[in-house]
């Protein structure tokens, strides 16, 4: 992407859940390639809703939805997949981790799951060493946790292995879906700044989902999801 891309660019969206009112209905909303963006809304409000949608696990019901380049409201399940097997790290809330496998195991899985993340590197020695760089580049580094399984390590340790597991390979956009909940205030900025420091490394866009207005500052740009979102927010709604 160039520097004038967009990575996320959504014009006239609306979704609604079976027997419901939009939850969503969005004119216009933009990320630019490169940028860090935080979206900040409290539960409820719809966020996961939307990360669901740019993720391509929901398809857009009206309305354009781009992201890395692909409009979503055009490809089938299998293709939105893909899609995000190949152009999206997500580091989901609850981390959804593979409990026992390795903590290595755990990071190289997108690259099992895609060619286009396997092809950044010329060895699997290589796609290896990379994997160690980002856990070392997130705080853990001791070597003797590598062949540990996930589920031995604290929280504040799980959440770095996601974090490296959504940046392995050199994806074009990693969602962080409230990803600081677990964390104190001292830990919570030092994690936001790993993470920032390596998608910018990367050339990756960032959009950080959070209910934590204090963590606005920290990033490119930000907005609530009130300001975006035309609808009024149906209750119960995720």
């Amino acid at each position: 992407m160039n520097s004038n891309a967009m990575t996320i660019k959504i014009s006239d969206l609306e979704y609604a859940w079976p027997n419901q009112s939009p939850l969503l209905r969005l004119n216009a909303f933009s990320v630019a390639a490169g940028e860090s963006f935080c979206l900040l809304g409290p539960s409820g409000s719809g966020k996961s809703t939307l990360l669901s949608l740019i993720a391509g696990v929901l398809a857009p019901q009206k309305g354009q939805l781009e992201v890395c380049g692909k409009s979503l409201e055009t490809l089938s399940g299998r293709e939105r997949d893909q899609l995000r097997a190949d152009h999206i790290g997500i580091i989901f809330q609850m981390f959804n981790l593979v409990p026992y496998l390795s903590v290595l195991q755990n990071v190289l899985l997108p690259c099992r799951f895609s060619q286009r993340r396997r092809s950044r590197f010329e060895r699997p020695q290589d796609m290896i060493e990379d994997a160690e760089r980002l856990l070392r580049q997130l705080g853990l580094e001791d070597p003797a946790l590598l062949s540990r399984p996930v589920r031995d390590l604290s929280v504040g340790q799980q959440q770095r292995v996601a974090a490296a597991r959504a940046m392995i390979g050199a994806p074009d956009l990693i969602i962080a879906d409230e990803p600081t909940s677990a964390l104190d205030r001292d830990n919570r900025n030092r994690f936001v700044s790993l993470l920032q420091d390596e998608a910018k490394t990367s050339g990756a866009t960032l959009l950080f989902v959070t209910h934590d207005q204090d963590l606005a500052g920290l990033f490119d740009r930000s907005v609530t999801l009130d300001e975006i979102n035309h609808t009024t927010t149906q209750s119960g709604a995720a």
